[in-house]
């Protein structure tokens, strides 16, 4: 009897190389990322509550590790998950920390910092787990990747432990130099050896990325909401609140019509900058998220003040640099001066918010640029897939 429930309900997890290339994202995933709905809305507040250049880089660090766990997480499911009881346990057992973690996120650069760090060891250690026991069934092809992925781990937890112990600012200081450790040594070691079958980039992982796109998204929606419910509504108030509302629907548009659904090219740097560049993209969407709180707030306002509008114009570039770098990963390429336009439109996006207009003026302008970016990207793309140049003629 317990044999038979071990081989049903308690299997061991897939070894590196058991890809699963027709696997639809599970109800258990979508249960899972819900959970990172609350942790990342919890730091987008704090953000919302405190839009300074402090501010800011405070919840791009916290921001980071949330996004590094989720990376990992979703990492691990896609590649070693299984559909059987061990698998759902330990995703429970992590959405139960994540909870506990979200609870702390709201102040995580400030009076909880301690606490923040010492549930986010204690998830990672749950991680690290569920890693070595993969690297337990590895072939020897695998050792060496799953060896430096561990060391990580390790190195991740150890610096997270010693700040608990470290006073504000400094341990901020602390998690930076994490997440830069995560990002450049993940670009760093794409070449590698056995990167390549270790990291594989099925369609159920580029739908994962495009889920994380939707949480963030849920975050501009939360700001608009939660502006609005807070303010002293006006006509001029609501139109900021829905012009805001539109910017998130802009970001949509163009990143699952242009990104999602796409694979990146099978080669272990591109792989890995196609991960990595959802970072920024996914950070610049919630920061705007956080932004609308304030713009709705000085709806009535003569001029957006000048922290809430850079804080919304930067999102904008920021988002659309990471678009550039990530289109550029993909099998199939959008035109080259497509990109160039995502340059252009981050950089009037930037005037406007030097300029700083009343906030639902400055709101419609960065939804017009970004729906005629949208509109010039499909042409561009249309007359590339036709051979046709600007003009019409065949080139």
């Amino acid at each position: 009897m317990y044999g038979e429930f071990r081989r049903r309900f308690w299997l061991p997890p897939r070894a590196h190389g058991e890809i699963i290339e027709d696997r639809r994202v599970s109800w258990l995933e979508l249960f899972y990322d819900l959970t990172y709905v609350v942790v990342i809305g919890r730091a987008a507040h704090q953000l919302a509550g405190d839009v300074t250049w402090r501010g800011v880089f405070h919840f791009a660090v916290v921001f980071g590790l949330v996004w590094i766990a989720w990376m990992n997480g979703t990492l691990y499911y896609e590649l070693h998950g299984r559909e059987d009881g061990r698998t759902r346990v330990f995703v429970f057992i992590q959405m139960l920390i994540l909870a506990l973690l979200a609870v702390y996120a709201g102040d995580a650069s400030g009076d909880d910092g301690s606490g923040f760090a010492i549930v986010y060891v204690l998830f990672l250690t749950v991680l690290t787990w569920l890693w070595y026991s993969v690297r337990r069934r590895d072939r020897e092809e695998y050792m060496a990747t799953t060896g430096r992925f561990l060391w990580a781990m390790v190195i991740t937890i150890v610096t997270m432990a010693i700040s608990v112990l470290i006073p504000g600012e400094e341990r901020v200081i602390i998690w930076t130099v994490l997440v830069l450790f995560w990002v450049v040594g993940g670009l760093v070691l794409a070449g590698a050896p056995g990167m390549d079958s270790a990291l594989p980039v099925t369609e159920s992982l580029v739908e994962r990325y495009g889920l994380l796109v939707i949480i963030v998204l849920g975050e501009v929606v939360v700001g608009v909401v939660e502006g609005l419910s807070d303010a002293e509504r006006s006509a001029e108030v609501i139109a900021t609140g829905l012009f805001g509302l539109s910017i998130g629907f802009a970001y949509w548009w163009t990143y699952f019509d242009f990104v999602n659904r796409r694979r990146p090219l099978a080669i272990p740097s591109v792989r890995l900058r196609w991960l990595f560049t959802h970072l920024p993209l996914t950070m610049a969407i919630a920061a705007a998220g956080a932004a609308m709180v304030s713009l709705i707030e000085h709806g009535r306002e003569a001029s957006t003040p000048a922290a809430t509008a850079w804080l919304l114009s930067g999102s904008v570039l920021v988002a659309l640099v990471a678009l550039i770098v990530n289109l550029r990963t993909l099998e199939e390429n959008p035109p080259v001066p497509v990109s160039v336009s995502l340059l252009v439109a981050g950089a009037v996006a930037m005037f406007f918010g030097w300029v700083a207009p009343r906030p639902w003026i400055l709101a419609a302008l960065l939804v017009m640029t970004l729906f005629g970016l949208w509109f010039y990207a499909v042409v561009r793309r249309l007359q590339a897939r036709e051979g046709l140049g600007d003009d019409g003629a065949p080139t």
